[in-house]
């Protein structure tokens, strides 16, 4: 199963691609990091934010797509364009679903990471993608945890 994360950062989108096969976690390398999205005012820009990144999960035969949710409301909540480009990506072919940071938090406690962040060859802005991804594989392998 091969899964992109994806952390919507103002006008951009930051993924990381995660394979999961047997036992093991795996960082497939991809030729993007970072699609940013500028002048997200414009139909064209979005059309071409949503073909490119449609190509990539097509080019890399991505099963899942997940992205964290950002608060609609509120201090924290996303910009208009970081909604736009959540659009465009939950409208390419691939299956698409959202995280929450508590759900990804939840995991994270449950299941850590056993390796250094920087040894697995990512960059610190993939972070949020990769915690995404990893959160939401293990959500399939081991359910979701009830409530305590």
């Amino acid at each position: 199963m091969r899964v992109c994360g994806v952390d919507i950062v103002g006008s951009e989108a930051i993924i990381c691609l995660l394979t999961y096969e047997g036992d093991t976690f795996n960082i497939p390398d991809c030729r993007t990091r970072v699609f940013p999205v500028s002048k997200s005012q414009y139909t064209g820009t979005i059309r071409k934010f949503h073909k490119n990144f449609s190509k990539l999960m097509e080019d890399y035969k991505v099963d899942e797509v997940v992205f964290i949710e950002r608060h609609q409301k509120g201090k924290h909540a996303g910009s208009a364009a970081s909604f736009k480009i959540e659009t465009a990506i939950q409208l390419s072919d691939v299956p698409v679903f959202s995280i929450t940071t508590s759900q990804i938090k939840e995991q994270l406690k449950r299941n850590p990471v056993n390796a250094d962040f920087e040894s697995m060859g990512l960059k610190r802005l993939q972070k949020g993608a990769f915690e995404a991804a990893y959160a939401y594989q293990n959500q399939k392998i081991y359910g979701v945890p009830e409530s305590e």
